[in-house]
């Protein structure tokens, strides 16, 4: 495929070229259209398989919103998590909860809520739901900004979990 040399090396510091030539190899095992992965090919990814978030991961990945995640994207994606700084992480795990990019809406919320399991009734769920909004929303617009997000998940140091060794 050769993608890993037209890649500009600026784009993803944090892997080597060898590093790039290992993923581009796994792609290409993946591609059998040439050039993306459908969003079945992408979480079918090992990592990914019977994950309740591997839909929202792809579409995280998917930066250009064509449905499809390119090399180019697989490899920004990754690059996040080999040795991505804090705030790339937290950003992506916010973007997880985002359909529409900006904030966390009552109803993104509730909706990946029960993607992850959850073993209360949904009248239960959308109540948690609606309290964690209302303690963590500070400005008071019924949804969650990123620094909303980040005062919180931030001190949990969650980004330190999301790491994937290449």
């Amino acid at each position: 495929m050769g993608n890993e040399a037209s890649y500009p090396a600026e784009m993803c510091s944090h892997l080597d070229h060898d590093e790039i030539k290992r993923l581009s190899k796994r792609f290409e095992k993946l591609d059998l259209d040439l050039g993306s992965l459908s969003v079945d090919q992408f979480t079918s990814l090992p990592w990914l398989q019977q994950h309740p978030l591997a839909r929202p991961v792809s579409q995280v990945f998917d930066t250009d919103g064509k449905g499809e995640v390119g090399f180019k994207e697989s490899i920004l994606g990754t690059s996040q998590f080999s040795e991505g700084d804090k705030e790339q992480k937290l950003r992506f795990a916010f973007n997880l909860y985002t359909v529409e990019e900006g904030s966390i809406s009552n109803r993104e919320l509730f909706v990946l809520k029960m993607m992850v399991g959850n073993n209360l009734k949904d009248r239960q769920s959308q109540q948690l739901t609606d309290k964690t909004i209302i303690t963590l929303d500070t400005d008071g617009d019924g949804n969650l900004s990123f620094e909303e997000f980040s005062a919180v998940v931030g001190g949990l140091e969650v980004h330190k979990k999301l790491v994937v060794t290449v």
